[in-house]
């Protein structure tokens, strides 16, 4: 089996003030929670299993917002992360949960919209779990992007196996950014114990993507041409995934992240509980659009 982790911790420093008092997280993409958006591409993954990691100060506010995830057809447990010691740390704070099974990590702030995107998450989910008797493998996502310097870059040899990840080079040696969204087997946990605190003292999952290389267990899959991969760490990326969130559904009519939907369709939640979200939210379009889905179903079984 394969559980998640949606890593929803940090100050948010860089969205100061908006984010003082308040997690970068709970913070509306359009008319969302930003966290919607990291726990839809868990869901559309399969995965019902997940761990909310995020600070002490935040921890109450996403329980109250997300419960424990019965409204979702999922079940949501939470743990804190003391300080931004770095992204591979999720793995400890997470063993327990994490258990026997192997793990999708996705950062709290990525945005992710695509045709297609369930068969590529499920397929990293199969590597990671080594289903079908495969070696079990780490698997990340690369995004063809113009101004490779910024993140961290993929180099890729002829089997689509990753060479070498390089964090924010000067002369990068390709165009690929690793995203934030990594599924690893269950030895992650001991990977993540094994690496040292960077010069930053942070456990960076570059150095846990590394031990994976050196073991050629890192491979890597393309986003297409066309896919939307949004980052939301500054105000003028905040803005522009609310705009792209608003543009997508208005000309559409569907939702993006609709949690409710995902479950909905994989017959997580039935249509007593889809009716339930939907009264509670009835005054505005995404409660209505919650009772066209309820109407849909009835209409299509002729109730």
């Amino acid at each position: 089996m394969c559980v998640g982790i949606c890593l929803a911790g940090g100050t948010g420093s860089r969205l100061f003030p908006i984010t003082k008092g308040v997690s970068k997280q709970l913070l509306p993409i359009y008319d969302k929670p930003m966290i919607y958006y990291p726990i839809s591409v868990l869901m559309l993954a399969g995965i019902r299993d997940i761990l909310i990691i995020t600070t002490t100060e935040d921890a109450d506010s996403f329980k109250r917002l997300l419960g424990d995830g019965g409204q979702f057809g999922v079940s949501f447990s939470y743990a804190v992360q003391e300080k931004p010691n770095g992204i591979a740390e999720a793995f400890i704070i997470g063993e327990e949960f994490i258990g026997d099974n192997s793990v999708c990590l996705i950062l709290g702030d990525n945005i992710f919209h695509g045709p297609g995107f369930s068969d590529y998450l499920i397929s990293a989910k199969y590597a990671a779990t080594g289903a079908f008797d495969m070696e079990k493998l780490a698997k990340v996502f690369g995004y063809y992007v113009n101004d490779p310097e910024r993140y961290g870059v993929a180099t890729l040899g002829p089997d689509g196996y990753i060479k070498e990840i390089e964090e924010k080079p000067k002369n990068p040696k390709s165009n690929y950014a690793i995203v934030g969204l990594y599924f690893y087997p269950n030895d992650v946990v001991e990977k993540a114990k094994q690496i040292k605190p960077s010069e930053r003292g942070e456990l960076e999952i570059t150095s846990l993507n590394n031990l994976y290389i050196k073991e050629n267990r890192l491979f890597m899959e393309e986003l297409p041409r066309g896919f939307a991969w949004l980052d939301t760490g500054t105000f003028d990326s905040l803005s522009e995934a609310s705009n792209y969130i608003e543009t997508i559904e208005k000309r559409q009519g569907l939702q993006i992240a609709c949690l409710e939907e995902i479950a909905y369709d994989n017959e997580w939640i039935n249509s007593d509980q889809l009716l339930q979200s939907a009264k509670a939210m009835e005054k505005n379009e995404y409660g209505q659009y919650l009772m066209k889905l309820y109407n849909k179903k009835l209409e299509k079984y002729d109730i």
